[in-house]
C-alpha cells in the first residue's frame, strides 16, 4: 500500500511542555551519537498529541534528533502504526482482519464500523469523532476477534459489543481495555485448567490493562500535569520544563530545495556547524548541578597572570534553577556538564563575559577549546537571557 502525506497540513507543530519533557527523557536512553534510535517513540508521542502524524510533526521530531527530514519520513511511512491523515477526534479503530480474527468474526466487526462510522476506511464519521481501518495481525490471536484503539487492545469482541463500545466512546466515556468476556490474559475462555495456583495473588487486571487503569491513559493521554511522565531509566519522574519562546515551523536548510515528495531536506550533523537545532527545543538537555557534575575531578589548567581572567563562577545554580545551556548552538550535554563544573549555569553569566573572560573559558574547556569564540556563545547567551528563542540565537551565531 502506497502511503503518502496528507495533502492538507497544519502550519507547524510543537510538543506540549509535558510531552517535550518526556521526549527529552526518551533521548537520554541512547548514547551520544545514537539519538536517532528515539525516533519511533517520539513520532508516536507526537501522534498521540495531535491524533495523527503531520509533516511538521515529522520534521520537528527529525530536527530534535539531528536527522535529515527524509529519514523521519522514511520511518513514518514505513510503519502502519503511524496515521498520515486526520483520524477521528475521539477514536481511531484498527480492526484485525487476519486469519484467526477473520475466522472468529472480524468481518462482523468491520460491518459495524461501516454501519456506525463510515463506509470506507480512513474516512471520518459524519461528526468527525471516529475513523477506522482493517489491519494485519496484531498478535492477540487467542483472544480473537479484536481491535486496537489508540494503544490498547479490546479483545473477544462481538458485533454488539463493538457497537456498545463505540456508543460509550461517543458519550465521552473511556471503557477499560481488555477482554469483553473478562479473560485475564490469553488463557482458555473457560478459565485455567492447569497452574491454577497462580490465580492467587495476582492483580485485578493483566499488566497492560492494569497500567491503563492506574494511569487513566487509554484512547487519549491524560494531561501530563495529572499523570506522571514515567522515566524509570532516569530513576525519577521527568521534570516538566516549558520550552522558551514560541515554536518555529521547520524550514529547509539554506540552499537546500525540497525534494520531489515535497519534504524539505535538512543538513546532517556532519555538514552543519554544531548540532542542527530548528525549533528551540534542544535535545539531550542535561540538568545542572547533577551528582556527576559535582563528582568530576578538577583539571583546570592554571593560566599565566595577565593573559586571561576567570569569570565569576557559582557553586550551584540559583533557586530558580539552571538554564538549559544546550539551547546555545555548539553546546551539547557533555559541554553543558563541563560548564556546570566550572560554575556556569545561567545565560546571563555567559552574556556578561568580557574578552579576557572569554579567553580564559576558551582555554579551559578541555576537549572543546575555542568553542566560546567559534560558536559566539556570548552573542547567543545575550539573546536567550533576554527571552529570545534558540532559533534566534542560532541565527545570530550563524550571521
Amino acid at each position: 500500500m502506497l502511503r503518502r502525506l496528507h495533502p492538507h497540513q497544519p502550519a507547524s507543530f510543537a510538543f506540549t511542555p509535558a510531552n517535550l519533557a518526556w521526549a527529552k527523557a526518551q533521548i537520554t536512553k541512547y548514547p551520544e551519537g545514537r539519538q536517532a534510535s528515539a525516533i519511533i517513540p517520539l513520532l508516536w508521542r507526537a501522534q498521540e498529541q495531535e491524533g495523527w502524524l503531520s509533516r511538521p510533526a515529522i520534521e520537528h521530531v527529525s530536527s530534535m534528533l539531528g536527522l535529515a527530514y527524509i529519514r523521519g519520513l522514511e520511518v513514518a511511512t514505513f510503519y502502519f502504526m503511524f496515521q498520515l491523515q486526520p483520524v477521528g477526534s475521539v477514536a481511531h479503530l484498527q480492526i484485525c482482519g487476519t486469519t484467526s480474527c477473520m475466522i472468529c468474526g472480524a468481518e462482523e466487526l468491520i460491518a459495524v464500523c461501516k454501519e456506525m462510522i463510515a463506509k470506507t476506511p480512513h474516512t471520518l464519521s459524519a461528526d468527525g469523532k471516529f475513523s477506522w481501518e482493517e489491519v494485519e495481525c496484531l498478535g492477540a490471536c487467542a483472544n480473537a476477534p479484536m481491535a486496537q484503539i489508540g494503544k490498547d487492545y479490546y479483545e473477544d469482541l462481538t458485533a454488539d459489543g463493538l457497537r456498545a463500545l463505540i456508543g460509550r466512546f461517543a458519550l465521552g466515556q473511556v471503557p477499560l481495555p481488555g477482554s469483553e468476556i473478562g479473560r485475564y490474559a490469553a488463557e482458555p475462555s473457560g478459565g485455567l485448567t492447569t497452574l491454577v495456583e497462580f490465580e492467587s495473588g495476582r492483580r485485578q487486571y493483566n499488566a497492560s490493562v492494569q497500567l491503563a487503569a492506574d494511569l487513566r491513559d487509554t484512547i487519549k493521554r491524560i494531561d501530563g500535569s495529572e499523570v506522571p511522565l514515567l522515566t524509570p531509566w532516569l530513576g525519577k519522574v521527568a521534570a516538566v520544563r516549558p520550552a522558551k519562546g514560541e515554536a518555529v515551523e521547520p524550514k529547509p536548510s539554506k540552499g537546500k530545495p525540497a525534494d520531489a515528495s515535497g519534504v524539505t531536506v535538512q543538513e546532517s550533523s556532519a555538514q552543519s556547524k554544531g548540532k542542527p537545532r530548528v525549533d528551540g527545543n534542544a535535545p539531550n538537555a542535561t540538568p545542572a548541578a547533577t551528582p556527576e557534575a559535582k563528582a568530576m575531578p578538577s583539571r583546570i589548567a592554571a593560566l599565566p597572570a595577565g593573559q586571561a581572567q576567570k569569570p565569576v563562577a557559582l557553586t550551584a545554580p540559583r533557586k530558580s534553577g539552571a538554564d538549559d545551556l544546550t539551547l546555545i548552538l555548539g553546546i551539547g550535554p557533555k559541554l553543558a556538564l563541563l560548564c556546570n563544573r566550572l560554575g556556569f549555569y545561567h545565560f546571563d553569566q555567559i552574556a556578561a563575559w568580557s574578552a579576557a573572560e572569554i579567553a580564559w573559558v576558551d582555554n579551559n574547556l578541555e576537549g572543546f577549546k575555542g568553542r566560546v569564540t567559534g560558536d559566539k556563545w556570548v552573542v547567543q547567551a545575550k539573546i536567550l537571557a533576554a527571552g529570545g528563542t534558540a532559533a534566534e540565537a542560532e541565527a545570530a551565531a550563524r550571521g
